[in-house]
């Protein structure tokens, strides 16, 4: 019997490899219909498809591997890794959990159907093979949402973290500006041999004639040094808090994306200037599309400002461009000294991992005829970078990451010590559903 079952579950795994592509095509239409899934409406197949074909590899090899066997146990070992990697990319597109929870039902049932349909078609499929089946099926599925689920939410925590280490830097660079006021009023106190009986702030103190000009111009730059990078990473934490707590909307209407960002640089290059740096800008003009122009422009924003501000030699490079007829992309590359990586900085790891995933999604995805979609190459990187993250760091990344989560659009990277750092964003071209405007 157990013999008869094991050849029966073998023919089922060539019936599911032979309806792949109906099984994908009906999995894809079910989550389009779904009206808490609008996330997927702005993915290409390639992205929708993800590590799903690599899944179901796993699951026609499981269902003809004899349970318990070394085969069963090293495709369930391969099923784990897919289904990381595919939670890790969702997290990347910038899905909701409930997004990424939903669909997994989704293709439970698209494949529970295609069993039944199996066994309707040869009538001598006993049911003890059915049976079987459908427990492999429920334990691949709730194994893929736990693994899925576990990695979206493993990134969401050491975002968070990245962003508690970067307001106990501000805490601290507050510590430090005290305690500069305090060692003015100390030495202030002592040359003016106990005349002063009261001094309350900084400015009060800088205006003392007995104090000396070097160290009235040095003290001063210090302090405002100080209270403009405080003012400055307070802020992102506000604009990050209201992003996170769903206070900002999405406006689309149709705009020129090549005018937003032509207008941005020329703007910045004042700023490029004053660091020694260039900065130029390409890509074909006019390019109308839909979207956000505000958040676009937010988004270019932050990633300039970070690359000019990281930047010593050299400049930074803008462009954008289509890609096919349903995305295109805004990419800012620097000739800096490549992001810091390391345990110190969670966001730039998850989002190098997420790139890497889309990455290998892509090269399947046209190894098996379809179209790539020009994922960032991974860069070489022979010299080591310190296993830290620079202050304010996490907090930009984490801004356009809920920036492009919010314009349902993919963040990628590559970065190394020679050949500086590259993001790309990926959008739609046009929003066919819209829950996320205002």
């Amino acid at each position: 019997m157990m013999e008869k079952t094991f050849k029966q579950l073998t023919e089922l795994s060539r019936y599911l490899s032979g309806r792949r592509e109906q099984l994908m095509k009906a999995w894809r239409m079910a989550s389009e219909g779904d009206p808490q899934q609008t996330t997927v409406d702005s993915l290409t197949r390639t992205q929708f498809y993800d590590h799903i074909p690599q899944v179901l590899d796993v699951l026609e090899e499981e269902l003809k591997s004899w349970p318990g066997g070394e085969r069963e146990a090293a495709a369930k070992k391969r099923e784990k890794r897919e289904e990381i990697k595919h939670g890790l990319q969702r997290w990347q597109q910038g899905y909701r959990l409930s997004e990424v929870t939903r669909e997994w039902g989704h293709l439970h049932l698209c494949l529970t159907g295609e069993v039944e349909a199996f066994a309707k078609h040869d009538p001598e499929i006993e049911r003890e093979t059915v049976a079987e089946a459908q427990c492999v099926l429920v334990k691949l599925i709730n194994n893929a949402i736990n693994e899925s689920v576990s990695q979206y939410m493993l990134m969401e925590k050491e975002t968070a973290t990245g962003r508690a280490r970067d307001l106990e830097h501000a805490l601290a660079e507050l510590a430090e500006v005290e305690r500069q006021r305090g060692m003015l009023i100390r030495e202030a106190v002592h040359d003016l041999g106990g005349s002063v009986q009261a001094v309350t702030t900084a400015a009060t103190i800088l205006s003392l004639p007995t104090l000396p000009e070097d160290r009235r111009s040095a003290v001063t730059g210090t302090i405002e040094r100080g209270v403009k990078s405080l003012r400055m990473m307070l802020g992102e934490l506000m604009s990050l808090a209201r992003l996170e707590a769903g206070e900002e909307r999405r406006k689309v209407e149709t705009f020129d994306a090549a005018e937003v960002l032509g207008e941005f640089c020329a703007v910045s290059q004042t700023t490029a200037k004053e660091h020694g740096l260039w900065l130029e800008a390409s890509g074909p003009r006019p390019m109308e599309v839909e979207g956000d122009s505000d958040k676009v422009h937010r988004i270019a924003q932050n990633l300039v400002q970070n690359a000019l501000k990281y930047t010593k030699q050299g400049g930074v490079t803008v462009s954008w461009g289509l890609e096919g007829t349903d995305h295109w992309w805004l990419k800012v590359k620097d000739t800096g000294p490549g992001l810091l990586g390391g345990p110190g900085a969670p966001m730039l790891n998850g989002l190098k991992e997420a790139t890497a995933s889309a990455r290998e999604s892509d090269e399947n995805a046209v190894q098996a005829g379809g179209e790539g979609l020009h994922v960032l190459p991974q860069v070489a990187d022979a010299k080591a970078l310190a296993a830290r993250q620079r202050p304010g760091e996490g907090i930009g990344l984490a801004i356009v990451k809920r920036l492009c989560d919010l314009l349902d659009a993919s963040l990628e990277v590559a970065s190394s010590a020679q050949e500086g750092t590259t993001f790309r964003v990926l959008l739609p071209v046009r929003y066919e559903t819209d829950s996320r405007a205002s």
